[in-house]
């Protein structure tokens, strides 16, 4: 296995929604291991610390938003930080709500599109996060770094998306809370769309490899924005938006270690860890073996857990 570069970039943003807690994302990575864990698998990892957010603006906005301005100054500070990350190695970052990857996406992108590349996007996630300012019911800025990325309108208290993903770059897997509005939207584009009735029926890998043969095809940058709630809260449930029927264990590492064999991952989120909601650090160390599966580490090489204890 070739070593690879890693940099832990924590970004502790608790801005995207109302249920407060995912400030302390990062650190939970961090007491449960990561980086030694990386380390073990013979990865050179720097941890960075934490981002900064950006000063704030004095933002107008709809009511019914929720801590816009706060969402701003942290995709300011996060796009910056991605593209440069990623002119050093292979960035991780730690979240933090899924707000997050309203930067890391679009700070990703722009350092693709430097180096003449294309860039794609996996989203693991119970949802498609496509909203817009506009559309979103809840206010909650989570639910709207798809949108944000491909460039859909609503957007301008943030900052221009410089290159927008193109739809036909992403791939949603895990999808099972989509309300209508955002399914409207999302059936007038080109994005692969697998649900977990089509995983139920299917198989989650088939979908994934075949994703994957097109990033290979492009010469592609490809990120992963893991949401713990891709998993199901029975593994997982340190997520303040459980959804019931998740992937399991099994189909969690296998995605993982499908992404490693096929070699085009280039960064990483990890999103939504709630450690006020976990039980005895369950699903960070889930979290972390999983990145480990992304990293090279194989299903017979993984610890054994017992939580019964």
């Amino acid at each position: 296995m070739t070593p690879t570069n890693i940099i832990l970039v924590g970004a502790p943003v608790d801005s995207g929604k109302r249920r407060q807690g995912c400030l302390m994302g990062p650190d939970a990575y961090r007491t449960a291991g990561l980086a030694k864990t990386l380390e073990s698998l013979g990865h050179p990892t720097r941890d960075i610390g934490n981002v900064v957010p950006a000063p704030l603006k004095d933002i107008q906005s709809a009511t019914h938003l929720h801590a816009l301005a706060e969402t701003v100054a942290w995709t300011e500070a996060l796009s910056a930080a991605a593209e440069t990350a990623m002119e050093d190695g292979f960035p991780v970052f730690m979240g933090g709500d899924h707000s997050l990857a309203l930067g890391t996406v679009s700070g990703v992108a722009n350092y693709a599109a430097a180096q003449n590349r294309p860039q794609f996007v996996l989203w693991l996630d119970a949802h498609s996060d496509y909203h817009t300012p506009e559309s979103t019911g809840t206010g909650n800025l989570h639910g709207t770094p798809v949108g944000y990325v491909t460039g859909r309108e609503g957007f301008e208290a943030f900052p221009p998306v410089a290159n927008p993903v193109p739809h036909e770059n992403i791939a949603m897997i895990g999808l099972r809370s989509v309300d209508s509005e955002e399914r409207a939207a999302l059936e007038e584009t080109d994005i692969a769309i697998t649900d977990m009735r089509a995983i139920d029926e299917h198989g989650i890998a088939a979908p994934l490899r075949e994703f994957l043969a097109r990033v290979e095809a492009a010469n592609g940058l490809l990120h992963v924005s893991l949401d713990v709630d891709f998993l199901d809260p029975e593994i997982a449930p340190a997520v303040g938006t459980t959804v019931p029927g998740g992937a399991s264990f099994r189909e969690g590492h296998l995605v993982m270690e499908i992404l490693h064999d096929s070699g085009l991952v280039s960064s990483l989120d990890l999103v939504e860890l709630n450690p006020f909601l976990d039980d005895r650090g369950r699903t960070a160390s889930l979290m972390v073996d999983l990145t480990a599966s992304l990293m090279g580490r194989r299903v017979f090489d993984r610890p054994t857990r017992s939580f019964a204890a």
